[in-house]
């Protein structure tokens, strides 16, 4: 059986609220559904589909994570581990733009001419990059 896309992405987090501020304020994805696991998190959503997925590390009382996803979720919390960078296709280069500097927020911009794509690139606050492509 063939893989057919990413389903969603996951951050472990030390910094919930932080976190989910960064998402939703700064890239502006919505707090949406979430099952009511036994540890916090929140599940963020864009278009209508979850697509990350943030799991707060409570190292005061890790049992809870851990029996969910074991104990390398304790590990290379609030870093970026071995993710590089989370990408999305977004839109509206002038207005995305606009919401960073309106927030403070230090962004990078990259043309890819060959491609026709601009992208910015910026930081969450567990140091993983977002890289937003803006296709045309």
């Amino acid at each position: 059986m063939p893989l057919t896309r990413i389903d969603h992405l996951s951050i472990r987090t030390t910094r919930l609220a932080e976190t989910r501020d960064f998402y939703v304020t700064v890239l502006g994805m919505e707090d949406g559904y979430r099952p009511p696991f036994a540890f916090g998190g929140a599940w963020l959503y864009s278009n209508g589909k979850s697509e990350l997925h943030v799991v707060e590390i409570d190292h005061a009382n890790p049992g809870p994570v851990v029996a969910y996803l074991g104990e390398k979720a304790l590990t290379e919390a609030d870093n970026s581990g071995s993710v590089d960078h989370l990408a999305f296709t977004a839109s509206d280069v002038p207005g995305m733009k606009a919401r960073f500097e309106g927030l403070g927020v230090p962004y990078r911009e990259r043309l890819v001419p060959s491609l026709n794509l601009t992208q910015l690139f910026v930081d969450d606050p567990n140091g993983i990059t977002i890289e937003l492509n803006f296709p045309g």
